[in-house]
């Protein structure tokens, strides 16, 4: 197994163990996104000495500054960004962003998909339109009654999309 096929397996592996955790229990463990960002830095430290160690720690801050500003507008779970990071840490800075992107193109349809099968299709694109309205008067901040805090609205659980966005970047 060459290296490059063997950090393939440790990203594809993660993404899946993330899609079984989210989806069983809304939640993507510490354990696994620091321990897989830790076992990237090393393996990638091993394979290429220092050069190697940066380029893991280029992916893993990549991926957090990417995601960051949706949690902190309250949008996205802290697991998500936290398993992006991870993932850039194994892929380095380049590839978390097409990551990203992938994954941004993939939750966005299944957002669509899970809307539509919850009857919640109108109700999220007027909360679209309410949430542009807030931001053109108060700033771009979180929208009281529109974050993950928000009672009964259809959640996605990220790392499937995540996952997908992994499937995406690793083929092309």
């Amino acid at each position: 197994m060459t290296s490059s096929s063997a950090i393939s397996s440790a990203v594809i592996a993660v993404s899946l163990i993330a899609c079984f955790t989210d989806l069983r229990t809304r939640r993507i463990p510490n354990l696994l996104t620091f321990g897989a960002a830790i076992a990237a830095l090393v393996v990638h430290g091993a394979l290429n000495g220092v050069a190697g160690g940066m380029t893991a720690a280029a992916g893993w801050l990549t991926g957090l500054v990417i995601f960051l500003p949706f949690f902190a507008l309250g949008g996205m779970g802290g697991g998500d960004v936290k398993l992006l990071a991870a993932l850039g840490a194994w892929l380095g800075a380049y590839d978390t962003l097409y990551l990203a992107l992938y994954s941004g193109v993939a939750g966005g349809a299944l957002a669509v998909v899970v809307a539509l099968a919850r009857g919640y299709l109108k109700t999220a694109l007027f909360n679209v339109l309410e949430m542009l309205h807030y931001w053109r008067q108060s700033g771009i901040g979180p929208v009281p009654n529109l974050t993950l805090d928000t009672p009964n609205t259809p959640r996605l659980a990220y790392a499937v999309p995540m996952f997908l966005g992994v499937v995406v970047t690793l083929w092309l």
